[in-house]
């Protein structure tokens, strides 16, 4: 029996690969809020420059998603895995010899961002999502995402005792190296697993009906508000600390201690989804995000606050992802998964653009981060409202035509 063989015909395999895809891709891209200090001030730049570089990232990783999507879901997963990959070390390595804003734009923003995409846990979750059965779905999911949290727990900080020890271009040096692990786990998802059960559809045909259902509208534009969230808050809080006269060494533990409480947060928003209305969950997270940044805005910036927001944000931080994923799958079933999530996921980038970019933007031009908190505080109860309305029953089609 071959590696393949054996691997597709055990799911949990499958599931293991993905933890650890997950846990490197994402634990490698969670402290990119780590350098905007340094290298802002070795260069002399505003943070509006290295915000946008990371704005550019969330875009091309957006934009790239579905595309990357389409290509899995059409070709296979491991090699979109493995271009992916190569393109987002290049990524790091070009970032850390980046001096001007245009090579930090390209390196950080498009090779990066590009690169995100075709190695990203969305690919691995939808090849997870296919490979297991609706029962055990919901869960499987929140383990690869849980994986993804430990990542950023454990290589965050890593990432700060790179840059104490070496400095930020040596430390980018050794963060993007990890990636090559990726490499020999993706054969993990050599050939295809869609279930030849699945309705007979096309893509486009995925696409035109997916458009026209008003709930994954509602989702869609729901997960904007993620995106805004996570982005702002994993680029822009350790100097936003650090402004407040906080140690830099709370900013690292901080995004990593997200991290460490999102392993709890993912796996009970699995366990939940798979058990109660995933939709009422995904509105119950967005307000209680809501609450959290509120009290940590309300109260005076010290690192106990900032470790303990760190903590009550981490378990409702990817904690949106499982649900969200999930009900792609419930509405229109698994087999164009990576494409359809790749969409919603889309707009998550969007909202990363504007609230990384904002952050910046409103730091060098008024010197304070307040109007993008209270946004971001705002916008959990709006996606709270978009959430609730929305009917996670699998889409009505018509019955085959008899022969």
């Amino acid at each position: 029996m071959s590696i393949a063989t054996m691997v597709r015909s055990n799911p949990s395999l499958i599931v293991a690969a993905g933890c650890l895809i997950a846990l490197v891709t994402f634990g490698t891209r969670a402290g990119f809020g780590l350098f905007l200090q340094p290298m802002s001030s070795t260069f002399g730049w505003g943070r509006e420059i290295f915000a946008v570089a990371i704005g550019i990232q969330n875009l091309m990783w957006g934009i790239g998603q579905p595309i990357a999507g389409a290509i899995a879901d059409r070709y296979g997963t491991t090699r979109v895995l493995i271009v992916g990959t190569l393109i987002y070390i290049a990524g790091f390595w070009l970032m850390a010899v980046s001096t001007t804003p245009a090579m930090l734009h390209v390196s950080a923003g498009f090779l990066i961002g590009a690169g995100g995409a075709g190695a990203s846990f969305g690919l691995v979750m939808a090849a997870v999502g296919r490979a297991v059965p609706d029962d055990k779905r919901s869960m499987a999911l929140g383990i690869v995402v849980a994986s993804s949290s430990l990542g950023q727990f454990l290589l965050v900080p890593l990432g700060q005792a790179f840059i104490t020890a070496y400095g930020w271009s040596t430390a980018l040096m050794l963060i993007g190296s990890m990636l090559f692990l990726v490499i020999p786990l993706s054969g993990a998802y050599a050939g295809t697993f869609a279930s030849t059960s699945m309705v007979a559809q096309s893509m486009g045909q995925a696409l035109r009906e997916a458009g026209a259902h008003r709930s994954y509208v509602l989702l869609t534009l729901g997960f904007f508000v993620c995106g805004y969230h996570v982005a702002f808050i994993q680029t822009h809080l350790p100097a936003y600390i650090a402004d407040h006269g906080v140690d830099a060494w709370v900013g690292g533990w901080a995004i990593g201690l997200v991290g460490l409480f999102n392993i709890v947060g993912s796996l009970s928003a699995g366990y939940i989804g798979g058990r109660w209305s995933k939709k009422n969950l995904l509105a119950c997270i967005y307000l209680g995000r809501a609450v959290v940044i509120a009290i940590y805005m309300a109260l005076p910036v010290t690192a106990t606050s900032t470790l303990v927001f760190a903590a009550a944000m981490g378990l409702l931080w990817l904690s949106t992802v499982p649900p969200t994923s999930g009900l792609v799958a419930v509405m229109f079933g698994p087999r164009y998964m990576a494409t359809l999530f790749g969409i919603v996921f889309f707009s998550h980038q969007l909202g990363a653009f504007l609230g990384v970019w904002l952050g910046g933007w409103f730091y060098d031009t008024t010197g304070s981060y307040a109007f993008v908190w209270w946004t971001g505080a705002a916008l959990g109860v709006a996606s709270a409202m978009l959430h609730w309305p929305i009917d996670e029953r699998p889409v009505a089609r018509p019955a085959p035509a008899r022969a």
